[in-house]
């Protein structure tokens, strides 16, 4: 039962005669967890991603013990229900702590269990349970048939645990670094089969022996009561970097953006490309290697060769099925302009019902988008897959520069999660490699347009002027990666359609990406419209 503790009127401490051991027999405390107090823990936590829905109710789908000498933790499946007729389901490990042990942060629900008073807090603020499951899956049997079932990289032998620490702000997971020198990925969110990250990363490390993502070392999935294999954990050795692409970029365009004024740089001197066009570093005109410098045109040819190598590797199993390559067919055309026809419709009437917070060129732009509807449609629905000769892969399917590692004369991939606003079966669907492409090249972009609007003022161009240049800038960006990345699949003999088919998955996807966009600047940040509105027009265009 709940009842008022004295030392703070508005807490409610739940009172059992159970043990910690058997709290979850006591009938009384599901009911009090989940409705009572989980329900307005869990929307306060960053990892909670129904922010924006009006949650209904909480219900407990599983729950598990993970255990080790006497120590004991549950780990909750928690089934969260909203208004709007969906669900999600959260990982939450729970324990019980004695009052003094219970940070501010990791508490949840004050208790008294056999007379003993505590609180149950998130467990992974606890550095008892981070080292349990550390060791967990550092003694992890090569075949394990147990419901918590814990798994290690073959032949990687794992150091004594010494200490554990949360890598930092994190939207969707909770990272912990161990030893400095091995990361355990949480997640939080999670689905009713494997984790694409977890699929991905393990296969590309152990399979393919792919050198730009983090070696896979072990992972933590459980078997739930319908005989559905569930990942929570994701372990991985900690990649020395320096900070991620997109940081990295930000600074090269501002320099870029420098130096027109301080090299005076007039933008009629600049010889133009055409896009999509394959161009070498060799063949870029010096007025724009004065310009733009050769370390970021080097940098995106590496990104090119390392993403056409993720690619080949992807593509180039045949004996897993879940990985091996296939053709365009009917089935995928149907799934592909059923998700982007009703995501269209979605983005229309997100902009006409935002139409009021666009001002200037966005608006302009926004009129031109619903103006343009019908065309756009016709796009998204004119996709004849009986034309396309290319492959279809298992992809990253949420690839821009924030995923990318900075390293010393390298890069490194991560988080294979996919698009988070599809379902885990959308995520692993195959698809183009171009559309891993299409979602660098609206990164590209973003980083352009975000470094106009973050340093405006100290460039003494218009804006309209620097969207010229920008757009200048991206066009031997995408150039210069096209170059290297056909080259490198064609010679691995990925096959990712001839120069007519590349180009019209590439737009294609463009366009879808930036329609995807588009919902997000709506609802987040209007302002920044221009920048999916802006890509939307130049597709149409092109």
């Amino acid at each position: 039962m709940l009842n008022k503790t004295a030392e703070n009127s508005k807490t409610t401490m739940f009172s059992s005669n159970k043990n910690w051991e058997e709290i979850m027999t006591d009938t009384k405390f599901p009911a009090v967890f989940l409705s009572e107090v989980l329900e307005d823990y869990i929307q306060k936590q960053r990892w909670f991603g129904g922010k924006s829905s009006q949650l209904k109710y909480i219900e407990l789908s599983e729950y598990f013990k993970i255990q080790q000498d006497g120590e004991i933790y549950f780990g909750l499946i928690l089934e969260v229900n909203f208004v709007e007729a969906f669900y999600h389901h959260y990982f939450l490990p729970i324990a019980f702590v004695p009052n003094e042990s219970a940070t501010q942060e990791s508490r949840i629900l004050p208790i008294e269990l056999n007379n003993k008073k505590g609180f149950i807090v998130d467990a992974i603020f606890l550095e008892g349970f981070r080292k349990v499951v550390y060791e967990r899956i550092c003694t992890a049997l090569p075949i394990d048939k147990t419901p918590v079932q814990y798994h290690k990289s073959e032949g990687f032998k794992f150091p004594n645990y010494e200490t554990s620490k949360f890598m930092g702000v994190e939207q969707s997971n909770t990272s912990i670094i161990y030893n400095n020198a091995f990361i355990l990925k949480f997640f939080r969110r999670i689905y009713a089969d494997k984790n694409p990250d977890y699929e991905m990363s393990r296969f590309l490390s152990e399979t393919k022996e792919f050198k730009n993502t983090p070696p896979y070392l072990g992972s933590i999935n459980i078997i739930d009561s319908d005989d559905v294999n569930i990942t929570i954990g994701l372990m991985q050795k900690l990649v020395p970097n320096k900070g991620d692409a997109w940081e990295y970029f930000l600074k090269e365009i501002h320099k870029i953006y420098k130096n027109i004024d301080t090299k005076n740089i007039q933008y009629t001197n600049l010889p133009d490309v055409t896009l999509y066009d394959r161009l070498k570093i060799t063949e870029v005109a010096p007025q724009i290697i004065d310009w733009l410098g050769l370390n970021i045109l080097n940098k995106v040819k590496l990104i090119a060769k390392i993403t056409a190598e993720m690619h080949v590797a992807l593509g180039s199993e045949f004996a897993d099925t879940a990985f091996t390559p296939t053709r365009f067919n009917g089935d995928y055309s149907v799934w592909l302009k059923n998700r982007l026809t009703y995501q269209f419709q979605n983005r229309l009437n997100l902009t006409e019902n935002n139409f009021h917070k666009l001002e200037g060129y966005s608006l302009e732009l926004a009129k031109d988008f619903l103006e343009r509807k019908n065309e756009i449609r016709k796009r998204l629905v004119n996709f004849d897959w009986t034309k396309l000769k290319g492959e279809r892969i298992r992809i990253h399917g949420d690839y821009h520069l924030g995923q990318i590692l900075v390293q010393e004369d390298n890069f490194c991939i991560l988080d294979f999660e996919g698009e988070p606003e599809s379902t885990i079966r959308d995520r692993k669907v195959k698809q183009p490699p171009l559309k891993d492409v299409a979602g660098l090249f609206r990164s590209f972009h973003y980083a352009i347009y975000s470094t106009i609007f973050n340093n405006e003022k100290e460039y003494s161009k218009s804006r309209e002027e620097l969207f010229e240049y920008g757009e200048l800038l991206y066009k031997y960006m995408v150039s210069i990666f096209m170059e290297t990345y056909v080259a490198t699949t064609k010679e691995a003999n990925l096959h990712i359609g001839y120069r007519n088919e590349r180009r019209f998955l590439l737009k294609y996807c463009l366009l879808e990406k930036a329609i995807y966009e588009l919902g997000y600047e709506l609802n987040s940040r209007p302002k920044w419209t221009i920048i999916p509105l802006k890509g939307i027009a130049n597709i149409l265009n092109s």
